[in-house]
């Protein structure tokens, strides 16, 4: 490991020890999967949370389209776009895994990327910006994501502080509502959606190939992290998914931020869980309850068992984002 990956890696110490928060049938169940083939199922933060971080991860491409990948590994999905125009990358999960990411591209007949659009600031999506720019890659985002990154950030919720990146890390380019990209015979269109997941998140669709990278609007299969310290709102992500939709038809494939591969009907289930937890959590506080009494009410029991099991349990959720809602 360089320096420069040692350096990524202490950043990444404060939730590295959050390990001894996590429930041990959590912990039991993220190996079951690991070793199930189904490592793809856990979002970046839980095997941060868990203490399995480490820059010796594999990264796995999988085939979307005959020019669009899924890339897994650990942090956010990172999506891929190969043409003869050069490679266009979304998302970049964390500085120590850079090489094997340029190395599954190169396998997959891509090119060291030419591109970078950022989906938002948080770290496992960007960590790799400070190597891929100072290998040449032009890197794009919405406007609040180049200040977060530039000024550094806290998560209070994973105790976890991030420095500002240096100048190579910095996307290059910004926008503050949509901005497109044509290459390959394709258009990909980045689209702003305001007070999501972020304050600064963007979602990614690729026309021709009918495919949706969706960043950490979308947690397959979980209950999301919002940002809400950093201008995220559940009310925000439900207008964003719904964006979303109105681009998606029976055929759209959907990466999510964290997840496996998903189509529309799994974006709609989801979209169905926030509006539900939406009402609940609306109404709780319209009544001037604390979040704790929020919580104490247990308005989310019957969407625990489909939704609970991954980042953060029904009540824990409610913690997080009932200041947001």
């Amino acid at each position: 490991m360089n320096k420069q990956d040692k350096k990524a890696s202490k950043d990444y110490e404060p939730i590295l020890r959050l390990q001894e928060c996590v429930n041990f049938r959590r912990r039991i169940k993220m190996i079951a999967k690991i070793l199930s083939g189904f490592y793809f199922l856990i979002p970046g933060f839980l095997l941060l949370a868990t203490g399995a971080y480490a820059a010796d991860e594999e990264i796995i491409a999988i085939p979307v389209t005959e020019q669009v990948y899924m890339l897994t590994g650990q942090g956010g999905n990172i999506g891929l776009f190969t043409s003869k125009d050069g490679t266009f990358l979304i998302d970049d999960q964390f500085a120590p895994l850079t090489e094997k990411i340029v190395a599954v591209i190169k396998s997959v007949g891509g090119s060291y990327p030419k591109f970078l659009i950022n989906t938002h600031y948080h770290g496992d999506h960007t960590g790799g910006n400070e190597n891929l720019g100072q290998g040449g890659t032009l890197i794009f985002s919405h406007d609040n994501v180049r200040e977060r990154l530039s000024t550094g950030s806290f998560l209070n919720e994973f105790n976890m502080k991030r420095p500002g990146l240096p100048r190579d890390g910095l996307p290059v380019v910004t926008f503050s509502e949509d901005i497109s990209f044509h290459l390959g015979g394709d258009s990909i269109r980045a689209i702003h959606v305001p007070h999501a997941h972020t304050d600064g998140d963007s979602f990614i669709y690729v026309k021709t190939a009918n495919v949706i990278h969706a960043g950490d609007i979308f947690f397959n299969g979980f209950y999301p992290f919002i940002d809400v310290n950093h201008g995220g709102t559940l009310k925000g992500m439900i207008i964003a998914v719904d964006k979303m939709l109105a681009m998606s038809d029976d055929n759209t494939k959907i990466i999510p931020g964290h997840g496996p591969l998903a189509d529309k009907e799994e974006l709609t289930a989801y979209r169905q869980m926030l509006a539900t937890a939406y009402e609940r959590l609306r109404k709780l506080k319209a009544e001037g309850k604390t979040a704790q009494e929020a919580v104490d009410a247990k308005p989310l029991d019957d969407l625990e068992a489909t939704w609970g099991d991954g980042l953060f349990t029904g009540d824990r959720w409610i913690e997080v984002i009932y200041s947001g809602v």
